[in-house]
């Protein structure tokens, strides 16, 4: 790759900084949340599964083909790279799910019997809503650092694209914010700790960036960036169909999943079109 100046790296970092730190965002939700509205809770995780699978399928899944195409100039080869590495990122998030011990995994089956406790305002688990906000931040904390990687990446390459990719990371990060801090602050009623988690897993996307300037970059090349972008892909749609929209099942109902998956695709859609304009 080319060589870059100190105003490249730097930029870019900042870029990816910003985009990993919009977890806060979300985060502050925690302090307006009232311990009864898990609606709102409800809500939000189904607003984070749908950014997630929206800019998964419609944008980072596609720019990982294109980085393929640029190599090897051949469609089919491109999208089977593609999905390959698609499919690899469901795999890796599943392997790390599977490692997790099954008695304090949120992504578990549970009974229904357990699930109606959780879904009963009185009798609400507070123990299984902070496992799932402290799970959904170390899942979103793994995904976050590829995921801050290929925004760096992108960014060195292409400024203009690492601002597109940034703004979407960072309007994704938002619900993602949300999602870990409600669990959290309902199950502690500690606002405090509901938005250190959320910022904390949000900083993994700079660190992802670090880490990947000083390993990887010499190596990095549009193969890199195919590879990382159809990972992060994988990764995220993982997250959605099996912790995220579960949980919003749980803590709501069909209506609130819904309304929450359907307001957080349009609000992506809206976002990558202004941003195109």
């Amino acid at each position: 790759m080319d060589n870059f100046s100190f105003m490249d790296i730097s930029s870019a970092l900042f870029l990816t900084l910003l985009a990993g730190l919009s977890t806060a965002i979300g985060a502050s939700f925690a302090f307006f949340s009232s311990d009864k509205n898990h609606k709102v809770l409800s809500i939000g995780l189904g607003f984070s599964a749908g950014v997630m699978i929206y800019v998964s399928f419609v944008e980072i899944l596609q720019k990982s083909k294109l980085s393929f195409l640029d190599i090897f100039q051949n469609q089919i080869q491109a999208e089977f790279l593609t999905l390959l590495c698609f499919f690899g990122g469901i795999g890796l998030s599943a392997l790390i799910d599977r490692l997790i011990p099954e008695d304090v995994n949120p992504h578990e089956p549970r009974s229904d019997e357990a699930l109606g406790e959780i879904k009963e305002g009185a009798k609400i688990s507070k123990t299984a809503l902070k496992r799932t906000g402290i799970f959904t931040a170390l899942a979103i904390g793994i995904h976050n650092f590829p995921e801050g990687f290929a925004t760096f990446i992108a960014s060195l390459q292409d400024f203009t694209l690492g601002i597109s990719i940034a703004l979407a990371i960072a309007i994704h990060n938002i619900p993602e914010g949300m999602a870990i801090s409600l669990p959290i602050y309902h199950a502690t009623g500690d606002r405090k700790k509901a938005f250190f988690y959320a910022v904390l897993s949000g900083l993994a996307e700079p660190i992802g960036a670090i880490v990947g300037f000083f390993l990887l970059l010499p190596l990095m090349g549009m193969a890199t960036l195919g590879v990382t972008f159809g990972v992060v892909a994988g990764i995220m749609i993982y997250i959605s169909f099996d912790e995220l929209l579960p949980s919003a099942r749980v803590y709501g109902n069909a209506h609130t999943t819904i309304a929450g998956i359907v307001s957080g695709m349009f609000v992506m859609a809206i976002s990558l079109v202004a941003f195109k304009i």
